[in-house]
């Protein structure tokens, strides 16, 4: 089994893949991606494919933007995660803060979620927990 359909088996029996239905995997083969530039994502054989999809902020800035990256080693090299139920760190409270401000204090605490359907998600509980 070559490299690429080594990654693309496992993947097929260990990765769920959201927003696709698994059985249509077994005639459409999972493209492996390799790395990111800017708008393009590069498989195992050097095809690049424009990143229409996006996440994060890559639709925004592209892959591997120098600054993000730049800013996520730095923050790794210190702390590269803490959960916030009972913790607190010092990112957190400044970009709070920062996010504050820019409503000119309207929004009083800020809420992380780790992407957007879990975003959604909580706005929805927060707001019935409200009324």
């Amino acid at each position: 089994m070559s490299g690429n359909a080594e990654w693309v088996a496992r993947s097929r029996a260990a990765v769920w893949h959201p927003a696709t239905q698994m059985k249509t995997h077994e005639t459409v083969p999972l493209v492996p991606m390799v790395r990111g530039e800017g708008p393009w994502l590069f498989d195992a054989d050097g095809q690049r494919h424009l990143d229409a999809i996006s996440s994060w902020w890559d639709n925004l800035f592209g892959h591997r933007e120098p600054r993000i990256t730049s800013a996520i080693k730095a923050q790794l090299d210190r702390l590269e995660h803490v959960i916030l139920a009972g913790f607190t760190h010092e990112p957190v409270v400044r970009l709070s803060e920062r996010l504050s401000a820019l409503t000119g204090g309207a929004l009083g605490h800020a809420f992380y979620a780790s992407d957007g359907a879990s975003a959604t998600e909580i706005a929805l509980k927060m707001s019935a927990h409200h009324w």
